[in-house]
């Protein structure tokens, strides 16, 4: 009996390391952070002991094989980044969740950050900042994504920044952004950005790093690698 409990110890040990995805390494103050791509627009971070998802969606991964989240981010209501069943399987008894005002009428507990609003998590600062659409817009007019109604988040971790775009174009909002050490940006039409709106954007605040995410295709991307060199910024994409 102990050696088929071990055996499915072991069983379930590999199917949890085979879902978490793997992730890349960087040096902060508070320690080192790494950063991996769950799938499309579900990220996770890991600092020390502490993880926090953001957007977790169930399409994107079985998150109870993934390390259970201290903190959880939402950008906003739309099911792609908003679920709540993924939520509940990767949260911990503990845990703090932060979203936008409409996403937290649907999930209890979650402390509401409007754009241009901070809070702080275990000595990171979370700062919400715009994320919406300007030129891609529905059959009726009306822009995929309204300024205001979702956000983008600023982590600092000690001396180190990481912006998330979430649904956003090149708004001119990310000009104020600075001192960015690593950045994801969203490539996807007609809810985001073109090619050309993601070099702009990359261009007006110029991360050290830039993950592109939340894309369908990428078959410009060694242009757009070439293109950002020129202005110091390195172009990665996690493998789907």
């Amino acid at each position: 009996m102990k050696k088929i409990l071990l055996g499915l110890t072991l069983i379930f040990s590999l199917m949890a390391q085979a879902q978490t995805p793997k992730g890349d390494i960087f040096k902060t103050s508070l320690g080192e952070l790494q950063v991996q791509l769950v799938k499309h627009g579900s990220l996770m971070l890991t600092l020390g002991d502490k993880v926090i998802q953001v957007d977790p969606i169930s399409q994107s991964a079985d998150y109870s094989a993934l390390p259970k989240a201290d903190l959880i981010l939402v950008t906003h209501e739309h099911g792609d980044h908003f679920d709540k069943a993924a939520i509940y399987k990767t949260k911990k008894p503990s845990a703090e969740m932060v979203a936008s005002a409409i996403v937290a009428k649907r999930l209890p507990g979650a402390k509401v950050l409007a754009n241009g609003e901070s809070a702080e998590w275990n000595g990171v600062k979370i700062d919400a900042v715009p994320a919406y659409n300007v030129a891609n817009k529905r059959h009726d007019g009306q822009v995929f994504h309204p300024k205001g109604d979702g956000n983008g988040y600023v982590l600092t971790f000690g001396d180190f920044k990481l912006y998330i775009g979430a649904d956003t174009e090149n708004i001119e909002e990310m000009k104020q952004l600075k001192n960015i050490d690593l950045a994801f940006l969203p490539k996807n039409l007609p809810y985001t950005m073109t090619d050309e709106m993601l070099v702009a954007a990359a261009k007006s605040f110029k991360p050290k790093t830039l993950y592109v995410y939340h894309y369908f295709e990428l078959d410009k991307i060694e242009s757009i690698k070439k293109e950002l060199e020129k202005e110091g910024v390195e172009v990665r994409v996690f493998k789907k």
